[in-house]
């Protein structure tokens, strides 16, 4: 076998595009692709290393031929400003770190989450060099540093892992004075595990805020994960002070950005809480971990777009455990977390998922993962390849929805039918769901086959997507241009495709082949020459 791995997670623009070639060293012929487009071939000679050059800004689809075996990979060139999110637990004294950088090269991910590294959630650096975490996890702070050098070296950034306002019990006679309180007068907890204190407290802020920036020189972090838990909305303190936790988080982030100027600051939006006063805060991503009531795909598209809507252009990440891995075998799981992240990636959000070498989330507490089967492993690799090369498709901040503008037979712009099955705007089993948006004069259709499905739960096991039939896309025409139409699909071929386009009248239409799980079509209505 034979596999393509790009020297970095992401590639700055200007510099040099390079991979490293495992495996298989055949003779061959390597081809770069952008939106389908061929932009180089070139011989593919056995070495061990290929160089690029320089690419302009973009994601670029990566193929090597050699005989009948085909190998795909995808890098990006840009400013470093999206959010590819994975994590590590693993902390052990001597651990190889190897795994973890070769994941991140792998999956394009661009920042890693360093869970529970920490001595205690209210004195990060107390334990000394080596010690027991809170929940008595071995921690060597050697490792931490070697995971960090690791995974710069491969243009990965590190995010400490840092409780906003949690006090455990050996710390919490110092913070009981600043503790959030039930009606009932006991402080709210996470269990009888760690204490919630006002994140906006001044003396609070000082402690956390030397904390966080002593982590920086001592460990070499680029920046940190801010964790809540999603409660109290409103409480009072000892003093009588009656707190909006959500202003109080909005002080906190102000004042940790002042602090810490050049640090890299993700923000945990529990259950959407309160994701309305935290996205415009001066932080790097709006970052959002659901949990019931939404729980199912259109739930999760329309978290993403309200986000969308107040992040002024920061990259949204959900964190979306699949927990559906602990109760069903790999098939059924794959297929979920393939519609997951179908329904994420088409409104313009990315998944915390993948981490350490070979694990996924599923368990909000990190260490209990899941060691995926090489079935995962292929999905991930195909589909976060996908997501890269199309990333501007995808991600661009300036993509709008514009379904309820130009499709339908009132609008009769741009639209998909098909034989037998129903084309929905909203997830509906057995049905296709049907997503339409714009950006740079290109029109991108989104297609989701829901049939032979019995709901839309995103985290429960899926049956394998039924037979959409052939669809007919139909375009209204702008002048006397053909519109060029292209389709992708993660999982059959990665790259996008020219379909043929026959005019009729005022309007072209394409054949589009059946949906798998997650058809993407792009539409230039003034063909190959955007003017």
């Amino acid at each position: 076998m034979t596999e393509l791995l790009p020297l970095r997670s992401s590639f700055a623009t200007g510099s040099r595009v390079e991979l490293e070639v495992r495996g298989d060293r055949a003779p061959g012929e390597l081809t770069v692709w952008h939106l389908g487009d061929l932009v180089a071939r070139r011989d593919y000679d056995g070495a061990e290393l290929i160089d690029l050059g320089e690419l302009p800004a973009g994601g670029y689809g990566i193929e090597l031929a050699q005989g009948t075996t085909l190998t795909r990979t995808a890098v990006e060139v840009g400013d470093g400003s999206r959010m590819r999110y994975g994590f590590v637990v693993d902390y052990a004294p001597d651990r190889d770190v190897s795994g973890v950088a070769d994941l991140a090269r792998r999956l394009h991910l661009t920042d890693i989450q360093f869970y529970d590294w920490a001595y205690r959630h209210a004195a990060l650096l107390g334990g000394g060099e080596e010690y027991r975490d809170a929940l008595d996890q071995p921690v060597a702070l050697s490792t931490v540093r070697r995971l960090v050098a690791a995974l710069r070296a491969v243009g990965t950034r590190s995010l400490g892992y840092a409780a906003v306002y949690a006090a455990g019990p050996a710390e919490w006679a110092d913070w009981e004075h600043r503790a959030l309180l039930t009606a009932s007068g006991a402080p709210y907890s996470l269990g009888d595990f760690l204490f919630i204190v006002d994140p906006a407290a001044d003396d609070w802020l000082a402690n956390f805020g030397g904390d966080l920036s002593a982590a920086l020189e001592q460990i070499g972090f680029d920046g940190f994960h801010l964790d809540q838990y999603g409660y109290p909305k409103r409480a009072v303190r000892p003093d009588g002070v009656v707190v909006d936790v959500a202003e109080s988080f909005v002080t906190l982030l102000a004042a940790l950005r002042d602090r810490l100027p050049d640090a890299r600051l993700v923000f945990n939006n529990v259950n959407d809480f309160p994701t309305w006063r935290t996205a415009r805060s001066p932080q790097d991503a709006v970052y959002i971990e659901p949990w019931a009531p939404t729980l199912t795909l259109g739930g999760l598209a329309e978290v993403v777009t309200r986000a969308r809507s107040v992040a002024d252009g920061k990259p949204v990440v959900m964190a979306a455990y699949q927990h559906v891995y602990d109760s069903a075998p790999a098939r059924e799981s794959d297929l979920a977390t393939a519609f997951t992240m179908a329904a994420l990636h088409s409104h313009g959000a990315t998944q915390l998922l993948a981490g350490e070498a070979d694990r996924i989330l599923v368990d909000p507490y990190y260490v209990r993962t899941h060691v995926v089967e090489p079935s995962t492993a292929d999905l991930l690799r195909r589909w976060y390849d996908f997501l890269v090369e199309h990333d501007e498709l995808l991600l661009d901040p300036s993509i709008v929805d514009v379904t309820a503008s130009v499709a339908g037979p009132y609008n009769d712009d741009c639209d998909v039918t098909y034989p037998s099955t129903a084309v929905t705007e909203a997830p509906a089993p057995g049905a296709v769901w049907r997503r339409i948006t714009e950006s740079a004069g290109r029109t991108v259709l989104h297609l989701i086959n829901l049939v032979g499905q019995d709901d839309t739960v995103w985290d429960a096991p899926r049956q394998q997507p039924g037979d959409t039939g052939v669809g007919t896309l139909r375009i209204r025409r702008l002048g006397e241009a053909v519109p060029r139409v292209r389709v992708g699909d993660p999982d059959a071929g990665g790259r996008l495709v020219d379909i043929a386009v026959t005019l009729d009248g005022d309007y072209a239409t394409a054949q589009l082949p059946p949906v798998g799980v997650w058809q993407l079509v792009l539409v230039e209505p003034r063909g190959k020459d955007l003017t």
